[in-house]
């Protein structure tokens, strides 16, 4: 496949960040890394020879970003306002700098893919903006900040915590129509390690539930942890349901 790697200076973040693509045609996917890492670790974890089978086709074009949580979620004991707006400005680094520099003639929208506090990001991003991401696969998410700002609330911490905003949202909501066409798939394993976002999950479950939002919501069973095993299982069998959306009921393996 073609890889390619590509280092610029973010004007929303005053810094260079890094990326790399996996491939040249398909359905792009923007992959979000887990909690302090960086744009490389899906290579390494060889979560990308997983999905190397889609590449290859030309189904899928993979990109692989940069985070920055080290100094945002995880910065615990640090200024939360000063967290939370930089936090802000990543997610504005993304949908204002990155996708405009990745996007194929032919491909308008992307699909958000992560796991653990990736998978929080990629469920914020396709609720967020719902015109730039029409879908995502979110594995092992935790969907509100209180966890990570410990009572800290500003607008930036609000507009980064979906099961905070989206309960706020009216019926007629013009994302609304958005969010009913678009593609999401939200897995969580019941094992070691989930407690927390498996709690996170049914609770987003319901919010979409009132909402009228569909949404596979799937739970995996007790020998299933909040770890990279349990993922590198989980990710191929939800690649092919995203790109057909071959839609099934709510499920739990066992």
């Amino acid at each position: 496949m073609n890889v390619q790697y590509f280092k610029w200076y973010s004007q929303c973040l005053c810094r260079d960040m890094e990326y790399k693509t996996y491939g040249d045609n398909g359905r792009p996917f923007l992959v979000i890394p887990t909690q302090d890492g960086r744009f490389f670790d899906w290579e390494n974890r060889h979560m990308i020879d997983i999905m190397s089978p889609w590449i290859e086709r030309g189904d899928i074009r993979v990109i692989c970003c940069d985070a920055i949580d080290a100094e945002t979620w995880s910065a615990k004991g640090a200024d939360g306002a000063h967290r939370a707006w930089l936090q802000e400005q990543w997610f504005h680094y993304i949908t204002d700098e990155l996708i405009p520099s990745v996007r194929k003639e032919g491909w308008e929208t992307f699909y958000t893919i992560g796991c653990s506090l990736g998978g929080t990001h990629a469920v914020n991003f396709a609720l967020r903006r719902p015109d730039i991401f029409a879908g995502c696969i979110a594995m092992s998410g935790l969907y509100h900040a209180d966890y990570f700002f410990d009572g800290y609330r500003d607008v930036n911490v609000y507009n980064n915590s979906p099961a905070d905003y989206l309960p706020q949202m009216p019926w007629d909501h013009h994302y609304m129509n958005l969010y009913r066409n678009n593609r999401m798939i939200i897995v969580n394993g019941q094992g070691r390690w989930e407690a927390e976002c498996l709690d996170s999950t049914r609770k987003m479950q319901q919010i979409f539930h009132d909402k009228g939002i569909p949404a596979h919501y799937i739970y995996w069973g007790t020998d299933t942890d909040h770890d990279w095993p349990s993922w590198e299982v989980m990710l191929p069998m939800y690649l092919d349901e995203i790109l057909y959306w071959e839609f099934l009921p709510n499920t739990c393996h066992w």
